[in-house]
């Protein structure tokens, strides 16, 4: 059967876009949507497609860790840099993207042209590799441990054991 560009849904589209930059550039963590929606034009997948509706999936519609406004996909990733990248199984979930069936995270074999089979296999590969061999934890990232050190400045001029005692006086 025949995938009709009304069958081929706009998420799919985007969802090979990105693979296939991967695919491209392995060495990349992430793309920009702009990036996202060149790799789209050079592969012919934004014909028939509204530009908004495009801007809508990449800002949300598809990004597992941005608070969902209609569906729950979980078909992209927003790093740190607000760049976007595949899924990957163990990448943090907006709570609001919780469901008790099994949200997207790539497209369905009978849903997407026979040509962008291949994108799925390379896909179950891609998060083998991540799964084996996982980024390492950059710390950095983390808006807990970027508080480390803030407010030192209030007990700069005095120790804490110091700090305490004054606090368990009573004369104070």
């Amino acid at each position: 059967m025949r995938i009709s560009d009304r069958t081929f849904l706009l998420a799919d589209r985007i969802w090979i876009a990105v693979a296939s930059l991967h695919q491209t550039f392995p060495l990349r963590e992430d793309f920009t949507k702009d990036e996202i929606r060149q790799k789209m034009r050079e592969m012919g997948l934004m014909e028939g497609v509204k530009l908004t509706s495009v801007a809508a999936h990449l800002k949300e519609h598809l990004v597992a860790n941005v608070p969902p406004s209609t569906g729950k996909y979980r078909m992209l990733y927003e790093t740190p840099s607000g760049g976007l990248r595949l899924f990957l199984t163990g990448d943090r979930v907006d709570p609001g993207r919780e469901s008790r069936r099994p949200a997207k995270q790539c497209p369905k074999k009978e849903e997407i042209p026979l040509e962008y089979l291949p994108f799925l296999d390379w896909y179950a590969r891609w998060c083998e590799r991540h799964i084996e061999n996982p980024r390492p934890v950059n710390y950095e990232d983390d808006p807990l441990i970027r508080l480390i050190g803030s407010g030192k400045h209030i007990w700069a001029d005095e120790h804490a054991d110091e700090y305490v005692e004054n606090l368990r006086r009573e004369d104070i």
